[in-house]
C-alpha cells in the first residue's frame, strides 16, 4: 500500500477561505537566532483549506470532532471524475444518473464509503477563480445535487458511518445557501472531507482514505492531512 498526499499546503498568500470565515494568519514568535527555536503561532476556522467536518458542524446533538470513531476517519473511498460537466456550469448538481453510470463501470458503490467527487476546483485552489464569487459575493462552485445526497444515505451507499468528498469549499453547490446537502450529510457518523487537492492521483475504485488533524473539544472538525490509501 502506498500514500498519496490529498491535501492543499497551507499559505496566507494564497489559502482561499470561505466568504465570512476567518482569515487565514501566520506569525512567528520564536527565531531560532533570539529564542534557540522557530515556532509560529496559527489562527484559522477549524474548516481552512483541506479539512474534514463532523456531523454537528451543522446538526445540533449529533456528533463533534472528540466524538466520532477512529474508523469513522478510514473509509472506503470512490471518485467520479466530473470535470467535464462542471466546466460547462460552474453551478452543476452531481446527479443520480451520473452515480449510476459510473456503477455501470466500476459495481456498485459499497457500503459506508466515502464518495468523492472530482470537479476540477483543485486546479483553480489560490486564485479568485476558486471562490468564483458572484455579483452578491456567493461563491459559485459545483457539489451534489440535494437527491442524489439523499439517494446516496438511503440506499446505504454512505450509509451510517460514510460521507461525501469534494475539491471545491463543499458538498453543496455554492450558490445553495440552505446548505440543503450538508446538512443531510453531516449526520449520525457521516463526515464530509472538503477543499481536497491532488485527486489526479486517487484512483476511482480501490483506495481507501484516512483522516488526520487535530481533535479539538467539542470541534466541527479540523484542518487535515487527508491520504489517499491506494493498493
Amino acid at each position: 500500500m502506498r500514500l498519496v498526499s490529498l491535501s492543499h499546503v497551507h499559505d496566507p498568500a494564497t489559502t482561499n477561505v470561505y466568504p465570512g470565515d476567518p482569515p487565514f494568519e501566520l506569525e512567528t514568535v520564536a527565531t531560532i537566532e533570539q529564542d534557540g527555536y522557530y515556532l509560529r503561532l496559527v489562527r484559522q476556522g477549524e474548516h481552512t483549506g483541506t479539512h474534514w467536518g463532523a456531523p454537528g458542524h451543522f446538526n445540533p446533538g449529533q456528533p463533534l470532532a472528540d466524538e466520532l470513531d477512529l474508523a469513522d476517519l478510514h473509509l472506503r473511498a470512490v471518485k467520479l471524475d466530473v470535470r467535464e460537466k462542471c466546466v460547462r456550469d460552474p453551478d452543476y448538481a452531481v446527479t443520480i444518473a451520473d452515480v449510476e453510470a459510473w456503477e455501470r463501470t466500476h459495481g456498485r458503490i459499497p457500503d459506508e464509503s466515502m464518495v468523492v467527487i472530482w470537479t476540477g476546483w483543485d486546479a483553480k485552489w489560490g486564485t479568485a477563480e476558486f471562490t468564483n464569487a458572484g455579483a452578491d459575493g456567493a461563491p459559485h462552485h459545483p457539489g451534489f445535487a440535494v437527491e442524489t445526497a439523499r439517494w446516496l444515505i438511503d440506499t446505504g451507499r454512505v450509509g451510517h458511518r460514510g460521507g461525501t468528498g469534494t475539491d471545491a469549499f463543499s458538498p453543496d453547490v455554492g450558490a445553495d445557501a440552505t446548505y440543503t446537502v450538508s446538512h443531510l450529510i453531516y449526520q449520525r457518523h457521516r463526515i464530509s472531507l472538503e477543499i481536497l487537492a491532488n485527486l489526479e492521483a486517487l484512483p476511482e475504485t480501490g483506495a481507501h482514505i484516512l483522516c488526520g488533524g487535530q481533535i479539538n473539544r467539542a470541534g466541527s472538525g479540523s484542518p487535515a492531512l487527508i491520504y489517499g490509501l491506494l493498493p
